[in-house]
Parts: C-alpha cells; sequence; structure tokens
C-alpha cells in the first residue's frame, strides 16, 4: 500500500500496517498544519488565531505579510525553531512508533529531514534516490518539496531533484512527494488554489516511461489519475482525511 500525508494520523498508519505486506509513505509525516481542524506544531508554538492569518495571507501569495502575522503575538525570548525542534521530535516519534516492520518511508515538504534521519528505527526503511524491489517491480523513491519562498527544511532545489532522479535510472514505478508540475494534478479544489508541482519529474516520466507514478502533496486535486504519455500518473490521496492509499498486487 502506498500513502502520503499521514499528518500525524497514528492510529490510521496502524490500520494501514496491518492491511499491507509492505507500507509506502510518500512524505509529510507529522502535522505542521491541518488547514480545516486549524491545529498542528505551528497552532502549538503561535497560536490559532495568527496561524489563521498567516495561512490566509500565503493563499494570497503573501509570503512576508504572513511571517510577520504569524510572530505578531510571539513573546521575543521565544526560541521558535528550538521549540519546532521539539515538537517535531515528539511527533515523528508517533508515527515512526506506529509504522509497521518493513516500512519505506520518504519525506516530504513540510518534514524535518535531517531531525527523521536520526530517528528512524530499526524495521523502517528512509529512502529518498533509491530503488527497491517491491512486489515484483523496481521502485525508484525520490523525497521533498520544491524549492518556494517559504524556504522550510523539506524543500529541494530542481538541480537536486534532476540529480535524484536521473540518479534512479530505469524503474517500474517512480514514488514522489510532490506532483508533476501539471495544473489539474497541482489545483487543489478546496483550498482553491495551486500547490506547487515538479518540472524534473516531468522530464523524467518523458524520457524513463515507468509505469506507474505515484506522489501527493496536494490534498483534494482536480484529478488524481491520468496517463503522461505511457505512464499512469496517480495521487494516492490524502491519508489523515481518508485513511486510504493506493494498493498494488504483484502477479499481473
Amino acid at each position: 500500500m502506498v500513502i502520503s500525508d499521514p499528518h500525524g494520523a497514528v492510529q490510521a498508519l496502524r490500520a494501514a500496517g496491518r492491511e499491507s505486506d509492505v507500507l509506502v509513505v510518500l512524505g509529510d509525516l507529522i502535522n505542521v498544519l491541518d488547514y480545516g481542524s486549524m491545529d498542528g506544531i505551528l497552532v502549538d508554538i503561535f497560536g490559532r488565531e495568527p496561524v489563521a492569518e498567516a495561512a490566509s495571507l500565503r493563499t494570497e501569495g503573501r509570503f512576508h505579510e504572513a511571517r510577520a502575522a504569524i510572530r505578531s503575538g510571539m513573546a521575543p525570548d521565544v526560541d521558535v525553531r528550538a521549540r519546532f525542534a521539539e515538537l517535531a521530535r515528539e511527533g515523528y516519534a508517533r508515527v515512526l512508533e506506529a509504522l509497521p516492520d518493513g516500512a519505506v518511508i520518504t519525506y516530504g515538504n513540510v518534514d524535518v529531514p535531517d531531525i527523521l534521519r536520526e530517528m528512524i528505527p530499526a524495521g523502517v526503511r528512509l529512502v529518498d534516490g533509491d530503488v527497491l524491489e517491491l512486489a515484483g517491480l523496481r521502485w525508484g523513491i525520490v523525497g521533498g518539496g520544491v524549492s518556494t519562498p517559504l524556504g522550510v527544511p523539506g524543500e529541494v532545489p530542481d538541480g537536486e531533484w534532476e540529480a535524484k532522479l536521473d540518479g534512479l535510472g530505469e524503474v517500474d514505478v517512480v514514488g514522489t512527494h510532490m506532483p508533476p508540475r501539471i495544473p489539474w494534478y497541482c489545483y487543489d479544489t478546496v483550498a482553491a488554489k495551486f500547490e506547487p508541482g515538479s518540472t524534473p519529474l516531468i522530464k523524467y516520466i518523458r524520457e524513463r516511461r515507468p509505469r506507474y507514478a505515484v506522489f501527493g502533496h496536494v490534498h483534494q486535486p482536480l484529478f488524481d489519475r491520468g496517463m503522461l504519455g505511457a505512464t499512469e500518473l496517480i495521487n494516492v490521496g490524502h491519508f489523515r482525511a481518508t485513511g486510504r492509499g493506493w494498493t498494488y498486487e504483484g502477479g499481473d
């Protein structure tokens, strides 16, 4: 089973682990901010109202104003980075404990790769630019978001994206957190805005022609399945909201 965007949904992760031979998680493991319920690490640090205002400004593309708004109510002596790292570690501890043995994970744009790497337990494999065999297919998995004005730790420049994808060579399945930068896979119908996507991923799919390209990030896409040449594109879904993913059964 391939899932994405669990954002701290521990009970659903345990259920998915019981239902699958191998669980593949395409990033965004912790809940930094749930726009629907308005909870998560940012709300714990900054409070609900400043975060809601900053989220609205970010949607409008007003990133500098969003940064100012979210810090408006903070005491000057609060070490935001240290507090964020502390809460991120707590979130990763809960998620990693819920994963089944043999789980394969990568990181998404809201993840903190350095913290995640140091916390990986035995029995869970963190991959990024790696190729592995699952269910009789070659899977190439690349982690990370794409560069945005937010500049968060999980973002990866296009040059690094290209290098990691090129390093995969020929695979049957390419798995990423980000979608290809095609409008109807990047548009979120509930947020009513375009999310970023990966241009190097489009190039890789066109040149290497994997059987499947699986991804997440966009929670309510305009289209969740389609084709790019010979490759089937699949948004595996917003796991935190649905508890579901995409299941591949070998032998067909």
